[in-house]
């Protein structure tokens, strides 16, 4: 196992791995106890060269591996790439580019919806992967040889793994399916979540404006702090003790002290104020200034029958094409497609719409119908051109396919 824990063996590294078409990246770290995560370790692999990279060494410098992350030559493969490329976001500012997500190609190629990585690697390598170490301490030394071993089969198996699956790719001539996943795996934006967003991944049941002026306030204080201790959000105090304050909003102290979840010494300290403040600002807060939740509206009931023949189409043309369905459309894009033609949902743009969305639209139109015939689903173009009207008995019907 190939461990290296000084600069100097970096550099020569990543100067090798900087000749390669593409390298293999996968990173262990912790997070239990901080907002960012622990970087522990950094797995790389080229055609011949395979070896994790120590971070935790003192006087480690990884300015090569940043270097090889934004070298335009070299692909970076990862798989399920996006807690790693978050990692490099926190410590360069910058994403790695250009990336390759094996899982992403996974579900292009029919491997189901986010196949894990020891599953892709048993189909397509003929790997078994001993899980024992999963969830070891990364962060502490001296790493035995188990845990190497664990961590190297991370990127080594990965090579096999890759090459397959561009290779199937590529003679499907499917390359265009993924490069927009890619792209929002390269775009910046996909990792810097602002404070003032923190509202949005907590569910509230009141979706009230002034609620939500407070849930706003008091949310990004809370994520402010996490990230300038370190700290996880829930070491503040948890999501229930949240809403519990905002649906109070307490205007003092002794009020502040009762909600469940926030400590005496919290609620009289410098963080009490600083809540009380969020929940005056909330509060106070204009028009303009009060955040939106998205509505999720009831479907209309003729809508609902609506959605569930949308359903059966996507999963008709996903298994045709070998292609997971959660690549292709959500539940959520189904609704908004049976309520609108134009809806802006990836389905309705690209290779999804060639793939699903087009026969999405023509079937709500009427233009398309679906029938169980052999055993299985097929879809038949309505001949609208000769004959009686489509929803007559007799009408003229063009298998599509």
């Amino acid at each position: 196992m190939t461990l290296l824990t000084k600069a100097l063996h970096v550099r020569a590294l990543c100067t090798k791995l900087a000749k390669e078409d593409f390298v293999t990246v996968d990173t262990e770290f912790i997070r239990e106890k901080t907002y960012w995560p622990d970087l522990c370790l950094i797995q790389v692999a080229g055609e011949n060269e395979a070896a994790a990279i120590d971070p935790l060494t003192a006087d480690m410098d990884l300015t090569p591996v940043w270097e090889l992350m934004q070298n335009p030559t070299v692909v970076k493969v990862f798989h399920a790439a996006r807690q790693d490329i978050e990692i490099f976001v926190h410590l360069t500012g910058k994403t790695p580019t250009p990336v390759y997500d094996t899982q992403i190609a996974a579900m292009v190629c029919g491997f189901g919806d986010q196949v894990g990585y020891e599953s892709l690697v048993q189909k397509l390598a003929k790997a078994r992967i001993d899980k024992a170490s999963r969830f070891t301490d990364w962060a502490a030394r001296p790493l035995s040889h188990k845990q190497l071993s664990y961590a190297l089969s991370d990127v080594t198996h990965l090579r096999t793994a890759y090459r397959k699956l561009r290779r199937q790719i590529q003679s499907e001539k499917r390359e265009a399916w993924i490069a927009e996943e890619m792209a929002t795996l390269e775009d910046i934006s996909t990792y810097v979540k602002k404070p003032e967003e923190a509202w949005q991944r907590i569910k509230s049941r009141s979706l009230k404006p002034k609620h939500l002026a407070v849930l706003k306030e008091v949310a990004a204080w809370r994520e402010s702090l996490a990230r300038q201790k370190n700290i996880p959000k829930n070491r503040i105090f948890r999501d229930e003790t949240l809403l519990d304050i905002v649906s109070n909003a307490p205007k003092t102290v002794a009020e502040l002290s009762r909600a469940r979840g926030v400590s005496k010494r919290l609620a009289e300290g410098p963080g009490g104020q600083e809540i009380l403040k969020a929940i005056r600002r909330g509060v106070n807060a204009s028009t303009t200034e009060v955040p939106t939740a998205p509505k999720r509206e009831k479907l209309p009931p003729r809508v609902a029958p609506v959605v569930e023949f949308l359903k059966v189409l996507l999963k008709d043309r996903c298994e045709r094409s070998n292609v997971a369905q959660k690549l292709v459309a959500s539940m959520a894009d189904l609704e908004r497609i049976a309520t609108d033609d134009e809806a802006a949902v990836p389905a309705l743009s690209g290779w999804r719409r060639d793939l699903f969305g087009a026969d999405a639209i023509a079937l709500k139109k009427g233009d398309l119908a679906l029938a169980v015939r052999n055993g299985g689903v097929e879809t038949i173009c309505l001949d609208r051109t000769s004959g009686p009207p489509a929803t007559a008995p007799g009408a003229t019907f063009r298998p599509s396919r």
